[in-house]
């Protein structure tokens, strides 16, 4: 029976299109055992009513460093990922976690994102100016997607503009699946944390109108609410989720809308419809994550689709197979930017650990297609659609290069 279950993650056919086995295991699999690099196996849950709650259920814990938890990699650790993201998130589950979410909830309403706007605004026309100056064709991916949400978490955190490929650096060899070796994580992680703590210090000495002076201040003033390693682990979840992920859907959008050029061509024709198209981006993705979700360890028995997950069960949500879920949208593979419940999509998942810097990524989204749309609005891609290639060995997906044409 061990030779039945499938390899995952699974081949796609191209780098836009999800493997088709996902719709195939969502229509009569969906809880479905599926074998990762490491060799060990997990659950994969398809649909959407199913993913979500494995999201939001606190039975489902985020926790791979549990006894029994699968690994999702062979390392010299024996689980690289596993005991990373364990280390990760010192931001605790259950009551800490709430408490964590409500300091930074403030930062990140969508009142202080129409703040950010002219900064987000300005750093992508610099950007943009920079990479037209060089002349056609150019790397959209090298010269906007990746270095934009780097300069905005910069600023978020009060770190250097001078410091952002340091950063990068960082959130690459931190987010690796096979890429890097296990003393290079670890050396990252010293040099982050290191770097960090610094910047905590700087920050106390000479607070600024960033988040981080804002949380120091909050832990000097009353003690217990978060502390130093709490801070370090809040910067690095913010440069992880905001960086990387950001980076890459930024990529993965222009290649989306530029593949079947009508997409690009309606925003350009009515810029109304930049956030309809954006949460279709987001709903449609299905390269952001290697794995597509954070796996889940089942502390209990937990029926999903009649079929019941034994406690010590390593579970992934796939948010691309149920953001697909002809339960949920209504002719989930057709493109809509005027689909009312796009946005329901879980993309940024579900629960208590929905992703709190949402409101900041769909800004960042929505900036840079008003402004590729309204700049170049005969921009196309260099490449056909079928040649771009997907970055390999990290646990973020993504896009190795987007070479476009304008």
């Amino acid at each position: 029976m061990a030779d039945a279950i499938p390899d995952f993650p699974f081949d796609r056919p191209t780098a836009l299109e999800p493997p088709p086995q996902l719709a195939e295991l969502r229509e009569s699999c969906p809880v479905a055992h599926v074998r990762l690099p490491s060799g060990d196996v997990a659950a994969m849950v398809t649909r959407y009513d199913d993913a979500r709650a494995v999201m939001a259920d606190p039975r489902f814990s985020r926790d791979l460093a549990r006894q029994g938890a699968a690994r999702l990699a062979t390392t010299e650790d024996g689980g690289l990922f596993n005991r990373r993201r364990a280390s990760a998130t010192e931001i605790r589950e259950g009551r800490g976690h709430l408490r964590w979410r409500r300091l930074l909830s403030g930062w990140f309403t969508l009142r202080r994102m129409d703040l950010w706007r002219p900064r987000v605004q300005a750093m992508t026309d610099d950007l943009l100016d920079a990479m037209l100056a060089k002349g056609s064709p150019g790397n959209l991916s090298a010269g906007l997607a990746l270095p934009l949400p780097v300069r905005v978490i910069c600023a978020l955190v009060g770190a250097p503009a001078e410091d952002q490929d340091r950063l990068a650096h960082w959130s690459r060899v931190m987010l690796t699946l096979t890429r890097y070796t296990q003393a290079e994580v670890d050396q990252a992680y010293r040099e982050f944390n290191g770097y960090v703590s610094d910047l905590i210090d700087r920050n106390r000495a000479d607070p600024g109108d960033d988040l981080l002076s804002e949380l120091t201040q909050i832990t000097d003033a009353e003690d217990g609410r978060l502390s130093r390693q709490e801070l370090i682990a809040t910067v690095r979840a913010l440069l992880l989720a905001g960086h990387e992920t950001t980076s890459n859907m930024i990529a993965i959008m222009a290649a989306m809308l530029l593949a079947d050029r009508s997409r690009y061509e309606d925003v350009v024709d009515d810029p109304d419809l930049v956030p309809g198209t954006v949460e279709e981006v987001l709903r449609l993705d299905s390269t952001l994550s290697v794995l597509g979700g954070v796996p889940r360890f089942a502390t209990e028995d937990v029926e999903l689709s009649e079929s019941m997950v034994p406690a010590g069960s390593t579970v992934i949500p796939h948010i691309p197979a149920a953001n697909r879920d002809r339960a949920k949208f209504a002719d989930p593979d057709r493109f809509d930017p005027r689909r009312e419940n796009s946005a329901q999509h879980l993309t940024f998942g579900a629960g208590p650990h929905y992703c709190l810097g949402q409101p900041l990524a769909r800004l960042e989204l929505q900036v840079v297609l008003g402004t590729l749309t309204s700049r170049l609005p005969g921009l196309r891609l260099r490449d056909h659609p079928d040649d771009l290639r997907l970055r390999t060995g990290m646990i973020s997906g993504g896009l190795q290069d987007l070479w476009v044409t304008w």
